[in-house]
């Protein structure tokens, strides 16, 4: 078979292959169907991106000779050639046999067209935060020395292995991150060290601190993302064990490229993509920018309670230091007062007070550290969340959109540059040149209406991912009452002691006094 697919040319085994899959509807393969197929084959991710990219389609739809194609690809893809239409061109034996498993097993491929298409993503809250919990530790025998030696154990639940990282590591892997993953929503670091101004106001140790909450918010968000979770520079980051973490992330990421390379639906976005598309994402950015604004302040709001309640409990903790300063006060009483006052002996009683006003302060400190972990984190992390949304957007917006304006400028400059060395005669060669350099910015638009129709494909996945998040609001005012309830509780119980133990200092009738001014 001379290097041409048609009807009367294909091996009997694609054509068996075709009628396993092929819808019942009509003559065509759904390419969701064809998708599964591919990753039946075994081939590298890269390989079946290039697969991809080069079978022709309508609607969501493969024609029998696009799916012999396909099949012809892959089966020279397999014996390791570079797939490209060249290549069955110029072959000049009859085409291989792909290697796709078990034949009974290709008719479990086939499906009826439903509503839900790949654009969709099908995530619950619960799904994403049982895909990994990760602790972020600061290492003990490294606390308290300078900033540049800090070191962090990262454990994570899914992997069950326990991994340690410093800061360069984590920038590192931010970066390769936003190289693969330019179309997705990739949080935001922490800075590495303490901005101008910031000691006045904020402690080395508190600074620390901060920062090691901040990479366990960011690490988890990544951890948790349905398509992150499973990517192999995640997996080395939170799972290798070698000294030299950062130039295996870097080789994971030149081997696998951005998400583009790699993900079979790169080249098909824009047949799922609604035609409203643009005004959808318009409102959706407008919803979520108003729902950013109010977590904002409402986690400003709960951070100012949660600083009051330790303000409280430092000022309940003086309170009790001065009472035992006051009863500890040996000065004898003067004589004329002594035979009337009872102050002698209420002074003896008030040194035992410290004790239950420090427990109270510690109870009032526990409910600080109740709210800044169960309340103000759990807002912080949905508001990491919403912001790497809005980075996203910025990006879609000055990247990719910006790159092919520029593209479409460049490419109505030659072609004007083209027809005047048509009106007026040039050299051949410039023509030439000319025109190669033409077809090579035709090329590149092409790719970078791909790459666009793709990040409008992967934003709006991203927008339904933070939708699927919102839920978490329940999380946080669950935590929030709770907290309170058990704060209140808590603190109640030891002031009930404390009236008791006061009436029974001071007797009944002192503790129910008439007010000393009027109402």
């Amino acid at each position: 078979m001379a290097g041409e697919l048609n009807e009367g040319s294909v091996p009997p085994y694609y054509r068996e292959v075709y009628e396993a899959i092929r819808s019942k509807i009509d003559e065509r393969v759904q390419v969701e169907v064809f998708q599964r197929l591919l990753s039946r084959t075994d081939l590298p991710s890269a390989v079946q991106g290039q697969i991809a990219e080069h079978v022709d389609y309508t609607d969501g739809f493969l024609s029998k000779l696009s799916l012999y194609k396909a099949l012809a690809l892959i089966a020279l893809a397999q014996q390791g050639k570079q797939p490209s239409p060249k290549l069955l061109e110029n072959c000049i034996q009859e085409f291989p046999k792909p290697q796709l498993g078990e034949f009974k097993d290709l008719q479990t491929l086939r499906m009826q067209l439903t509503q839900e298409s790949p654009l969709t993503v099908s995530q619950t809250l619960g799904k994403l935060l049982a895909r990994d919990t990760v602790q972020v530790e600061l290492i003990p025998e490294k606390k308290g020395l300078f900033l540049k030696h800090v070191e962090y154990q990262i454990t994570s639940q899914h992997f069950k292995i326990s991994v340690y990282r410093r800061y360069s590591d984590f920038d590192v892997f931010h970066e390769l991150l936003l190289q693969r993953f330019a179309y997705r929503m990739v949080p935001a670091l922490p800075p590495k060290r303490m901005l101008k101004g910031v000691l006045t106001s904020m402690s080395e140790r508190d600074f620390i601190e901060g920062r090691r909450r901040a990479l366990g918010r960011f690490i988890n968000l990544v951890a948790r993302h349905p398509f992150f979770s499973e990517d192999e520079l995640v997996k080395t980051f939170l799972t290798f064990n070698g000294s030299d973490v950062q130039v295996k992330m870097r080789d994971a990421c030149k081997k696998m490229g951005d998400e583009f390379m790699t993900n079979t639906m790169a080249t098909l976005a824009k047949e799922y993509l609604p035609a409203d598309i643009q005004a959808q994402f318009s409102s959706s950015r407008e919803l979520i920018r108003n729902i950013h604004n109010s977590f904002h302040k409402l986690r400003d709001r709960a951070e100012k309670m949660a600083e009051r309640s330790k303000e409280n409990a430092t000022d309940l903790l003086m309170f009790g230091r001065e009472l035992s300063t006051l009863g500890s006060d040996g000065s004898p009483i003067p004589s004329l007062a002594s035979s009337q006052s009872t102050w002698g002996i209420l002074r003896q009683s008030l040194k035992g007070l410290s004790v239950e006003f420090a427990l109270l302060a510690d109870k009032g400190a526990q409910q600080g550290r109740r709210e800044e972990d169960d309340v103000v984190e759990k807002l912080n992390l949905f508001l990491d969340l919403l912001q790497s949304y809005r980075d996203l957007c910025e990006r879609h917006e000055k990247g990719v959109l910006h790159e092919h304006q520029r593209a479409l400028q460049k490419y109505g400059m030659m072609k004007r540059q083209m027809m005047s060395a048509t009106v007026q005669p040039k050299e051949q060669v410039s023509v030439e040149q000319l025109e190669s350099r033409i077809v090579q910015q035709e090329n590149a638009i092409q790719t970078m209406e791909l790459r666009n129709y793709f990040s409008l494909f992967c934003l709006h996945q991203e927008t339904q991912l933070i939708f699927t998040y919102l839920p978490i609001t329940s999380h946080i005012l669950g935590a929030f009452v709770n907290s309170q309830v058990q704060g209140h509780q808590e603190m109640g119980a030891v002031w009930n002691d404390l009236q008791q133990k006061l009436g029974c200092l001071f007797g009944v009738d002192e503790m129910q006094s008439p007010p000393l001014t009027p109402k």
